[in-house]
């Protein structure tokens, strides 16, 4: 049985701080290893085949074939497609394959661009795999996949039909990379069917990790050209998008553009004609074939105004699925422009300042820290909140005053598995200055401060987008950047990417546990004249011979006696009732004696008292935003990511916390803060087996 997923989640982070997780040492997908698995063939001489993603109809995915045409889908291995497979003929080239029967030109324009970085290339496709003696049916690649790297292993078995190909194909038919690639991310995906539709920028930066940008080419900056010149000079890969026709399919124009089609920017030259300077974009289709036939196409007169030498180092006709356009017909016909890159010195043109890069994951959660947008004026402020503090900015990135100098990302996670169950939110973000009045705060930030100040920056509109981002100018200064849904209550995982010129010192801002000694809470008044004798006294009327309580008999002192009337509804659980025995219990006996009891009975009417006082909504449950103002009043600070987990835990499928759930949680909160406190060094702390077994299977 696989570890609960707040046990992964602590896991995953103690790698991220070792590399684990990096190019250098990505993480192994669905914890399969490339190099255990190749020697277990080797070892027994045989061919792999995936369990996790196997040869069936599941893997394709439904949707792309017909039921007649699955029925006659054969996974073939390449070895039993020809006679002579290999991995790569001639090198990598765009010109190596075309797209097969699923809807991912999205993703074999990336491909297409990816091709003209070797080095990030062989990141995502290790070069070395061959069909030789070693050969045993067995493959892997790379992908970035929200914050990390991933190794992919898949067996070589390909769908066909009738011996052909159906996805993909090389055109030269014994080549595979492009199959065998295909069908890893396919796995990343979860299906075949789930790389139906998408766009260039999702599969740019599974293949770099890096940087992303989004140019809308209805309103271009007006440095354009510039900018496209200097991408294609640091390695950037570039795709763009036709816009969609009236239906989804991918109707070809008198022009020969294709409508809801993705593109490969392979080029950028400008040439001299007689009527002077013309900017030329160069694209590539991914279906391999079907080109521009306008101004400037293969067969256009207009080359022949061009000199021989830049005719001859650009012209090459052929029905190859490249071809060249002006910059404004680009723009005319073209939707938006993504350019992806590891750093962007590219924006700005500067390489004499590096960038460097902040990365946090964060979780928006219904009723907790899910605020929605700014319009949204009682929830924005529960939002997840990261303070960022800009220092003077470096001498050499200080020349060009009013530069913009920091780039910020916000992309949303799924909780999905599979891409076609993805629904993505409207996400954005916005950016405040943290005026002098705030600066002394710590912790989470009230309406209040939102109330008197507006964004200093902030993303355009909300989009329903994997990512999005936007290129700020902020002088020194401390600010606080706020990500959100555009609704409240919608619950999503994200990662927030700040990357800037000068030095900046960045922190979640919701204010979780100090680690400073916690003190017992103040005595709590007698309860209408309940003082500590008339407790006991209560206390002897439940307990047995040896003057102590269980489980059970604890069960019908809080719900006949101490809390009779308050409950809404059936009271604590005789679960519930172990637990707080276990957690009160400091002889280990099962059993609470008189003074034992007494201390549970002052917390319990404490935190009933603050649970009410919280209720403003008067209900006679907590919502998970009263939740917060609750924990709040107990005295105890709670981080984000804690608040989330209690929400989860705690609450009831309405959305809603009850008194006993209430107490339930707030008494193993600081019971467990003790612990910690006395077993660790304020920091860390290790536990033996045994001690970590006898802890957390009692309490």
């Amino acid at each position: 049985m696989p570890p609960p997923g707040v046990c992964m989640n602590i896991i995953n982070a103690r790698h991220k701080k070792d590399g684990y997780g990096t190019i250098t040492n990505p993480e192994k997908f669905l914890n399969q290893d490339f190099q255990q698995l190749k020697q277990y063939c080797l070892i027994r001489r045989v061919r792999y085949i995936d369990e996790m993603f196997p040869p069936d109809r599941n893997s394709i995915g439904q949707g792309i074939l017909t039921s007649s045409d699955l029925a006659r889908v054969e996974w073939l291995r390449p070895t039993k497609i020809v006679p002579n497979p290999s991995f790569i003929v001639d090198g990598i080239s765009r010109f190596d394959f075309g797209q097969g029967l699923v809807g991912n030109c999205w993703f074999l324009a990336s491909i297409g661009a990816l091709t003209f970085q070797n080095s990030i290339l062989e990141q995502v496709v290790p070069t070395e795999q061959k069909f030789d003696e070693d050969y045993c049916g067995l493959f892997h690649f790379r992908f970035w996949r929200f914050g990390r790297w991933v190794d992919v292993v898949i067996d070589d078995k390909l769908p066909t039909i009738n011996g052909r190909l159906i996805f993909v194909h090389s055109k030269d038919p014994t080549e595979f990379w492009p199959a065998l690639l295909e069908k890893a991310y396919a796995k990343v995906c979860g299906s075949y069917s789930d790389m139906n539709a998408g766009t260039p920028a999702e599969a740019l930066v599974d293949f770099t990790g890096g940087v992303h940008i989004c140019i809308e080419l209805s309103d271009p900056p007006p440095n354009l050209w510039e900018l496209m010149c200097r991408a294609g000079q640091s390695r950037s890969l570039m795709g763009c998008g036709t816009p969609q026709g009236k239906t989804s399919a991918n109707t070809v124009l008198p022009n020969g553009l294709v409508q809801g089609h993705a593109y490969t920017v392979t080029g950028v030259k400008q040439v001299m004609t007689q009527g002077g300077i013309v900017n030329l974009v160069r694209l590539w289709n991914p279906w391999g074939k079907g080109e521009w036939a306008g101004d400037w196409s293969d067969n256009s007169p207009l080359w022949r105004a061009v000199s021989p030498a830049d005719r001859e180092m650009c012209l090459s006709v052929g029905d190859d699925g490249e071809f060249w356009m002006t910059l404004k017909d680009f723009c005319r016909f073209y939707t938006d422009l993504d350019i992806c890159c590891l750093c962007p010195d590219f924006l700005d043109g500067s390489s004499s300042c590096h960038w460097k890069t902040s990365f946090y994951e964060g979780r928006w959660v219904a009723g907790t820290t899910a605020g929605g947008c700014m319009n949204n004026h009682g929830s924005f402020w529960t939002n997840p909140q990261y303070r960022i503090t800009i220092d003077e900015l470096l001498s050499e990135c200080s020349e060009k005053q009013g530069e913009k100098n920091m780039l910020v990302s916000l992309m949303q996670k799924p909780d999905k598995r599979n891409r076609r169950l993805v629904q993505n939110l409207h996400i954005g973000f916005s950016v405040f200055e943290v005026t002098e009045e705030f600066k002394a705060e710590r912790g989470k930030f009230p309406a209040s401060f939102f109330s008197r100040n507006r964004p200093v920056a902030q993303t355009k509109t909300y989009v329903n987008a994997r990512e999005v981002m936007e290129f700020l100018m902020l002088k020194p200064g401390e600010y606080l950047i706020v990500p959100s849904t555009f609704n409240p209550n919608e619950t999503a995982s994200f990662i927030l990417t700040i990357l800037s010129k000068a030095e900046t010192h960045i922190h979640e801002n919701s204010g979780g546990h100090s680690h400073e000694h916690m003190e017992e809470e103040e005595p709590v008044p007698a309860e209408n004249g309940v003082d500590d004798e008339n407790k006991r006294t209560i206390f002897r009327q439940y307990s047995d011979k040896y003057e102590e309580v269980d489980a059970e008999q604890l069960q019908m002192i809080l719900n006949d006696r101490i809390l009779k009337g308050d409950l809404k509804s059936g009271g604590f659980s005789i679960d519930a009732c172990r637990s707080m025995v276990a957690l009160m219990d400091t002889s280990i006996t099962g059993k609470l004696n008189g003074e034992e009891f007494v201390r549970l009975w002052k917390k319990v009417v404490s935190y009933k008292d603050i649970f009410f006082r919280t209720d403003v909504s008067q209900t006679g449950t907590l919502s998970l935003s009263e939740l917060r103002n609750a924990i709040m009043a107990t005295g105890k600070r709670m981080s984000d990511d804690m608040l989330n987990l209690m929400a989860l835990r705690y609450g009831g499928s309405s959305g809603h916390i009850t008194l006993e759930s209430f107490i339930s949680l707030i008494l193993r909160f600081d019971c467990m803060y003790q612990i910690f406190g006395q077993l660790s060094d304020g920091l860390n702390m290790t536990l033996r087996e045994s001690e970590w077994m006898y802890l957390s299977m009692y309490t």
